[in-house]
C-alpha cells in the first residue's frame, strides 16, 4: 500500500471512530437529561431559544476553522508540497462534514424549539456542541499536518558486506546435486 494509501486509511478510521464515539456519547448524553452536557463535564441549563442562538455561535466558529484550514492547505498548493495538500485537504473534508452535520442538527434543533421540546432540543444541542469540538480538533490537527518528507542533506554511500559462511555459487545457477523436475503434460491436449 503506498503513502496515500496509508495517510487516507488512517484518516478514514481515525474519523470513522471520532466521530462514532463523538455521537455516542452525544446520544447517551441527551436521553432523559434537562441539562445538556457541553465540553468536559461541565452542565449547561440553556433554553432551547438560548441553545439555537449558542448552535448558531458554534456553526460560526466551524465555519471560522473552516477557513483557517483553507487558507493552510492554499499555502500548501501554491508551495507544491504533496504530503501537507493530502494531509490539510482530508482535514478539509472532514470539517466540511461536520458543518454540514451541524447545520442540519441545527435545523432540527430549532424545529424542537418551536415546538418547545426541551429533550429533542437538548439533544440535537448537544450533537451540534460535539460536532463543534470535532471541527476545533480537526483544526488543531491541521496545523499539525508535517508537510515535506525529511530527506537526508549531504553525501550518502552504501556498503554492502557477503557472509562469508554462505556456500559459493555454479557459473550455471544450478546448485549441485539439485533435481530437475519437468512440467507436467497438458492432459486436455489429447483428443
Amino acid at each position: 500500500m503506498n503513502r496515500r494509501g496509508i495517510l487516507r486509511s488512517v484518516a478514514i478510521a481515525s474519523l470513522a471512530f471520532g466521530f462514532g464515539q463523538s455521537v455516542a456519547s452525544a446520544e447517551g448524553t441527551a436521553s432523559g437529561q434537562q441539562d445538556a452536557q457541553v465540553g468536559l463535564g461541565r452542565q449547561v441549563a440553556l433554553t432551547p431559544a438560548e441553545q439555537l442562538r449558542q448552535g448558531e455561535s458554534f456553526i460560526s466558529r466551524m465555519e471560522s476553522a473552516r477557513a483557517t484550514v483553507s487558507r493552510q492547505l492554499e499555502a500548501a498548493r501554491s508551495q507544491r508540497d504533496v504530503v501537507k495538500t493530502l494531509c490539510l485537504n482530508d482535514k478539509l473534508n472532514q470539517v466540511d462534514v461536520a458543518i454540514r452535520s451541524a447545520r442540519e442538527r441545527r435545523s432540527e434543533l430549532e424545529i424542537a424549539s418551536n415546538r418547545k421540546d426541551v429533550d429533542l432540543a437538548n439533544h440535537e444541542f448537544t450533537i451540534v456542541s460535539v460536532l463543534r469540538q470535532r471541527a476545533e480538533q480537526l483544526s488543531a490537527e491541521a496545523i499539525q499536518c508535517i508537510g515535506q518528507e525529511a530527506g537526508f542533506a549531504g553525501d550518502s554511500a552504501v556498503k554492502s558486506s557477503i557472509d562469508p559462511n554462505l556456500p559459493p555459487e555454479s557459473p550455471s545457477g544450478v546448485t549441485a546435486g539439485a533435481a530437475i523436475v519437468q512440467p507436467p503434460t497438458c492432459s486436455s491436449c489429447f483428443k
